[in-house]
């Protein structure tokens, strides 16, 4: 269990600091130092003098004046953040549950949420209204606890609002909540979460109160600043009614996407969080997420549990057995997820490329939070998104457990038997991807004709790198020697007689071509020009790769064994440089990427 508490606290310090947290920070900050205005009640000093008729020729006692009280302590910091971490954990938990048993719309506590921030910033603009809501916590006499009854409300209904980026540890607590499956384990896990993601929100709100007690100008205008205070609250109670905050959240890159991955998907955390779910399915666990290549990881579990379909005919549910002969992406995905939206163009780029193809996409989507169980809160998001192809409402998280899945988004390849043979979790290696949907239809149907490439390309990388270069006769881009590739058979090449351009590659000598490496043959050479800070080359074999840059030799690089990548070049910063190489016969060689 320690373990599982070490991920949880490390997965929400992480997630605190992602770009899905940012709008609740002005929020927490503001609230953090828009104290109580009111002064402290003044105290009777002087003498005291007896009264009624024992006081005639009584001594008048003089008593000293008390030492007026310090100013209060602005606890609302941590109120705040009390909270959020306490309506977060427990409605992440329980809400599904209690929203069942009770028969209210799936999307209730969102209301509620919405509804507290505007409470609350009406109450900073107006007293009468805070003290109203600070009314039900006069009973606590401890420290002045009712005065930061507000900003304890705020916290609930910040948790109510909270986001997160989701990853495998709030995926784990999600999947948990939904099915009522609440044991030591999650509870711990969903606490130490929760108070990972707290240590920063508390970090921001006391540099609020702490900016709000030493800078002249917020003291001096302290009413201002409750009224800015409140009127931001309210603003940002609309941008979250109306969806305004996720262009902001999408404009960002993810920032924390590597670090998070790091934490909660290495091997430790997947085999603690991996025994919270059952073990069916296991074939799919022979497969690596992301791995570069196609593999045989089991039969694709059938679209289970699925409450509703939008974008089929009449409705009507789709059988993965009757797409046999087709290829099928299944996309995971949750509408309010700023990872999934990035996410989105990417896929839909693909079905309108591959649609008429042998492609069909299935949007799967598994609510991280209650209001997205809400068959029209996501019937009107898809609309707004541009999503067209199929979307399976998975509200009972039956098909995400059944595929193992652990990412909001995910991605599984199911190729034309109805075998799963690749699966990537997060955001990113959209054109790997996109180069195994192509490989699977080229295998479906080796006469079919497709298109171009999209283009969609990671997101991370900087602009005008060259991109991954894969030296297969059905992937490869930017060739261009002579003559045309020749499939599975020993040709010799000749470099063209204009050069290589940039992202352009050529080859001379003899080579064997084939579908998945070239091979060298004698005086087997390559050239291409690219631009970024590094090149690798994936070899195999044994022997000698001789590396020229820009015509001038550098350290060879030894290749032994199975298929490795080998750093060629390595620079300080992205240049454009041409780059040749001479293999040693028998050497193979399979793609190039780039850093």
């Amino acid at each position: 269990m320690l373990t599982l508490i070490l991920i949880g606290l490390l997965g929400g310090l992480i997630t605190a600091v992602s770009p899905c947290i940012l709008p609740v920070l002005p929020v927490v900050f503001l609230a953090g130092g828009s104290g109580n205005e009111s002064p402290p009640p003044p105290t009777a000093t002087g003498r005291e003098r007896p009264t009624g008729p024992e006081s005639e020729g009584a001594v008048i006692v003089e008593t000293p004046p008390e030492a007026p009280p310090g100013p209060r302590r602005n606890r609302r910091p941590y109120a705040v953040v009390a909270g959020l971490v306490l309506s977060f954990g427990f409605f992440t938990l329980l809400g599904v549950t209690i929203i069942s048993a009770l028969g209210l719309p799936q999307d209730i506590l969102r209301y509620i949420g919405l509804s507290l921030l505007v409470l609350i910033g009406l109450g900073l603009m107006f007293p009468p209204i805070e003290r109203l809501l600070e009314k039900p916590f006069a009973r606590i006499p401890q420290r002045q606890v009712d005065k930061e009854g507000s900003a304890f409300v705020l916290g609930l209904g910040l948790g109510l609002l909270y986001v997160p980026c989701a990853g495998p540890v709030l995926a784990a607590i999600t999947v948990a909540g939904a099915r009522g499956e609440i044991n030591a384990d999650i509870v711990a896990l969903t606490l130490s979460f929760a108070v990972g993601t707290a240590i920063p929100l508390l970090v921001f709100a006391l540099a609020g109160r702490r900016v709000a007690e030493r800078v002249a100008a917020f003291r001096t205008r302290a009413r201002k600043l409750r009224i800015a205070a409140g009127i931001l609250m309210i603003v940002l109670a609309f941008a979250l009614a109306f969806d305004v905050t996720t262009a902001l959240q999408k404009a960002l890159p993810n920032y924390t996407a590597a670090a998070q991955k790091k934490v909660e998907d290495n091997d430790t955390a997947r085999q603690k969080l991996s025994g919270l779910y059952d073990d069916s399915n296991k074939d799919l666990a022979r497969c690596e997420d992301g791995v570069n290549e196609l593999r045989s990881c089991g039969a694709a579990p059938q679209l289970a549990g699925i409450t509703k379909w939008l974008n089929t005919p009449g409705g009507q549910p789709i059988d993965l057995a009757t797409l046999r002969g087709r290829v099928v992406l299944i996309d995971f995905w949750t509408y309010s997820c700023v990872n999934c939206r990035r996410s989105l163009p990417h896929v839909q780029a693909w079905d309108r490329a591959y649609r008429d193809k042998g492609l069909t996409v299935i949007g799967v989507h598994s609510p991280e939070f209650a209001f997205e169980k809400d068959a029209g809160n996501v019937a009107d998001q898809a609309r707004r998104l541009g999503v067209t192809y199929p979307v399976a409402l998975d509200n009972g998280l039956d098909t995400w457990d059944d595929y193992r899945n652990r990412f909001w988004p995910a991605k599984y390849l199911i190729d034309a038997q109805g075998a799963v043979r690749y699966f990537t979790f997060g955001e990113g290696r959209y054109a790997q991807t996109e180069n195994l949907i192509r490989d699977l239809l080229d295998q479906a149907d080796p006469a079919v004709r497709l298109p171009p490439a999209t283009g969609q390309d990671d997101d991370d990388l900087t602009a005008g790198r060259t991109p991954e270069t894969y030296l297969s006769t059905s992937r490869i881009r930017g060739y261009t020697g002579i003559p045309g590739l020749a499939k599975d058979r020993a040709t010799v090449y000749a470099y063209p007689a204009g050069g290589v351009r940039l992202n352009e590659l050529a080859l001379a000598g003899t080579w064997t071509a084939a579908y998945e490496k070239f091979t060298a043959g004698p005086d087997a050479r390559l050239a291409l020009t690219y631009r970024a800070k590094n090149a690798n080359l994936v070899l195999a074999g044994e022997g000698t790769v001789t590396v020229l840059v820009d015509g001038k030799e550098t350290t060879p690089v030894e290749v032994h064994g199975s298929p490795t990548l080998y750093r060629l070049t390595d620079d300080d910063t992205a240049r454009e440089a041409r780059l040749e190489l001479r293999f040693t016969p028998g050497l193979q060689a399979f793609a190039f990427t780039f850093g």
